[in-house]
């Protein structure tokens, strides 16, 4: 009888045992690659909202995710690089920032999955062959850029009716720059506008390119999604002021840091709605079988001092029409 007590006892401990030890499993840690164009300090609601979208998930850096954060610094040439270290670190997924992002991890690895946080034309750029059916290791959210450039410059007009010359100030090696160019020239054309082409490859171009705006009697400036613009946007901001010419921005970070207004996509929406993505691939989805989500929600934004300070008066209804006013 003692003996089968005993013995009863010893295999209740054994299988304590067999549990615990089995609960002190260490948690399988993630790594995400991060891949961005831009400064560190450029975006950091993005990155903040990316990293909050995990954490309501259930993930926890240092516990069971790490993410590799690796940054161009507004050198696009270093990210090819970038994205090697990214794929020798064996990361599980890269979250891309942009399309020149996309195209260096794209460029570097057909297997690591590749989560586009945001790109102005995933099909145009060749990323993925539908936005319904991705087919490849590449999907995530896309932001119309393209025809959202058109509807710039019909703010543009509405602000200033005599529009006659706009100058166009964005980066060629951007993907999505040249199909963001023809948009903009087939509305041109409908409102018999004069268009100038500035290519702002980097940051030393800026300047020279608002004295080409100014020597070219433009009217306004409209700026396309280009890194190196947007990490140097207070720069752009400052001299736009300086120059007196109203300008249309493709995302609030422009406006927010003294630009006269944007029009597009809420960036930081889609950077933690990005995080959706990360998590079902973790979970073992294939980015072939996850289509592109599009945005359904545009915002208008005026910064009501910037037009102050450069003797723009904005017109009541696009006051009204806007989804945030900054005085």
């Amino acid at each position: 009888m003692n003996k089968g007590i005993i013995g009863l006892a010893l295999c209740s401990l054994l299988i304590a045992h067999c549990f615990a030890a089995e609960a002190q499993q260490p948690t399988k840690i993630s790594r995400i690659g991060y891949l961005n164009a831009n400064f560190r300090s450029a975006n950091p609601a993005r990155i903040e909202a990316f990293r909050q979208g995990l954490r309501e998930l259930g993930y926890v850096e240092g516990k069971n995710i790490v993410i590799e954060r690796r940054f161009a610094d507004g050198k696009s040439d270093r990210l090819p690089s970038l994205a090697t270290e990214l794929v020798r670190l064996n990361v599980a997924v890269i979250l891309t920032t942009g399309g020149i992002s996309t195209r260096a991890a794209k460029e570097v690895t057909s297997t690591i999955p590749i989560v586009m946080a945001q790109d102005n034309d995933p099909v145009g750029n060749g990323f993925v062959a539908s936005l319904a059916r991705p087919g490849g290791n590449i999907t995530g959210l896309a932001t119309f850029a393209p025809e959202l450039s058109a509807k710039r410059l019909e703010l543009l007009k509405e602000i200033v009716p005599k529009l006659s010359r706009v100058a166009v100030f964005g980066t060629s090696a951007n993907p999505g720059n040249a199909q963001s160019l023809k948009e903009i020239e087939a509305a041109a054309g409908a409102f018999k506008i004069q268009l100038q082409q500035q290519d702002v490859l980097e940051s030393k171009d800026i300047e020279p390119a608002f004295r080409a705006a100014a020597n070219g009697r433009i009217d306004t400036i409209i700026v396309l999604v280009s890194s190196v613009l947007n990490s140097n946007r207070k720069r752009v901001a400052e001299l736009a002021a300086k120059n007196r010419l109203p300008v249309i921005y493709p995302f609030r970070e422009f406006v927010e840091a003294g630009g006269l207004m944007s029009y597009g996509v809420n960036f930081v929406d889609l950077y933690r709605l990005s995080a959706t993505y990360v998590d079902k691939i973790l979970k073992g989805a294939k980015p072939a079988d996850l289509p592109v989500e599009q945005p359904t929600r545009f915002e208008f934004i005026i910064n009501l001092e910037a037009a102050k300070q450069i003797g723009l008066t904005i017109p009541p209804n696009m006051l009204a029409r806007a989804d945030r006013v900054i005085k």
